[in-house]
């Protein structure tokens, strides 16, 4: 009897259909080196129409539905007391339960409210792990950021479900300290940094009670909260049949606010927004945002944006939906997995995020192997990517090693096909295949904070 031949991956198909088409285009090789050149060796600098398949990000990105488009053609752009925030307002409030809602114009603005309130020097601020701009916000404002994932969070290879937890007794340790050490403790969901993995509802249960005991407030970074969801749906006992919206209820719960970036789980090109259980907090935060964002009926957006967030936050809840968003990741991986290319297991929520130190063993940390790696898979098919490791997170001189070495391919929401991301897993492959030659790069300029934005780079050799 003959042995049957290996199954292709089956790509997710897209509970949609297409509408409107965008042009793009493969540049040249020579194009793309001339682009590489021009930005000194930095994705961000690139400009969008030198890409070709755009995985930088899925902050933003994101296709908007028929019924968002719809809702923007609605906006009531009064300054004040427009009838699309009253929408938006209700909306969080029903999905989250917290009662006062302070709208921002993306989640960095929210995170500039939120810490430039509650944090100060010679306090600590806890999470899961912080992004880029978290961190950023912690200490600018004179807080240290602490990250307190579990240990499965740093081993890539492990298939732990919930590889975004926290460390509770590590916690329970830093909470000691007490409120004035430790003004409020935020979990982010789902863990971007370590790549896109999610926090189940036991973990964050056991966080509310350590921080109710120690009197620290909790706060959530809920910018992929469906994706989140989701997973909390499909892996942790007594939650399958439950839906995203009464999932979600189970972790706002727990918590005593948030600040969320609706450009992931809000599917808006713009927005974000902090809520909180405070009044007196929520008083100085609207105070704070309209010195730097706009009135607290707005908040620096236009009003159709605010429209179409409130229907893009109902539309991420959608199971077809969230099924094919983490389909089309996991299908990426199944690709990847036929080349055998180390990424971190299991795949995330929003994207695949590559094993720099498994891929590239022989570069140090010196030499910026993520970036090099950023740079050669946009050498090889114009596909950009994003460095999440050395420059992003390493700390003290340039070169120092970052606790987790990542390049992230980045999925925006309704956007690409599978023949898409098939392009994308060819492109790899190819960078896989030639790995051997690939040199590493020196960074020659650089900001004090967030400097993976506009670092300039240069080629060893």
């Amino acid at each position: 009897m003959l042995a049957s031949a290996p199954r292709e991956p089956r790509p997710p198909v897209e509970p949609y259909k297409v509408k409107v088409v965008e042009r793009i285009r493969l540049p040249s090789r020579e194009e793309r080196e001339a682009a590489l050149r021009t930005a000194g060796y930095n994705l961000f600098q690139i400009r969008s129409d030198d890409v070709y398949i755009d995985l930088l990000t899925d902050s933003g990105t994101s296709a908007m539905s028929d019924r968002q488009w719809a809702g923007m053609m609605v906006g009531d752009e009064s300054y004040a007391g427009s009838r699309n925030f009253a929408h938006f307002e209700a909306t969080v409030q029903e999905l989250t339960g917290f009662p006062f809602v302070i709208p921002a114009h993306q989640g960095r603005a929210a995170e500039n409210l939120l810490f430039s309130l509650m944090g100060r020097p010679g306090t600590v601020i806890p999470n899961n792990m912080h992004f880029d701009t978290t961190r950023a916000h912690v200490e600018r404002n004179g807080s240290k950021a602490v990250n307190l994932a579990i240990p499965e969070a740093y081993d890539l290879a492990s298939p732990h479900p919930f590889k975004g937890n926290v460390d509770v007794p590590k916690l329970e340790d830093l909470l000691r300290a007490g409120p004035s050490k430790v003004p409020l403790v935020m979990v982010t969901l789902t863990n971007n940094t370590g790549g896109g993995q999610p926090v189940s509802v036991a973990n964050l249960t056991a966080v509310r009670d350590a921080c109710r005991a120690a009197g620290v407030p909790l706060y959530l970074d809920m910018c992929r909260w469906a994706e989140n969801s989701f997973f909390v749906r499909e892996r942790e006992g007594g939650m399958s049949g439950r839906t995203i919206p009464e999932i979600g209820r189970l972790c706002f719960d727990l918590a005593d606010g948030a600040t969320m970036s609706a450009k992931k789980d809000g599917l808006v090109n713009i927005g974000g927004f902090v809520a909180t259980r405070d009044a007196a907090l929520a008083a100085r935060l609207k105070e704070q945002l309209i010195v730097f964002e706009g009135f607290p009926t707005y908040g620096g957006l236009a009003r159709r944006d605010l429209e179409a967030a409130s229907i893009g936050m109902r539309e991420a809840c959608d199971l077809d939906y969230l099924a094919h968003r983490i389909g089309q990741v996991r299908y990426l991986a199944s690709l990847l997995d036929e080349a055998v290319i180390p990424y971190v297991r299991p795949p995330g929520g929003h994207g695949i995020y590559l094993d720099v130190r498994r891929f590239l063993p022989d570069l140090p940390s010196a030499d910026f192997p993520g970036q090099s790696l950023v740079i050669e898979l946009y050498r090889e098919g114009a596909v950009r990517t994003v460095e999440v490791g050395a420059v992003m997170f390493g700390d003290g001189a340039p070169g120092d090693p970052a606790p987790l070495e990542l390049v992230r391919l980045a999925i925006p929401r309704r956007v690409y096909t599978s023949a898409h991301l098939a392009y994308v897993a060819e492109v790899v492959r190819r960078v896989w295949d030639r790995r051997a030659t690939i040199r590493g790069v020196r960074m020659v300029e650089a900001p004090e904070r967030l400097r993976h934005f506009t670092a300039k780079f240069q080629p060893n050799g």
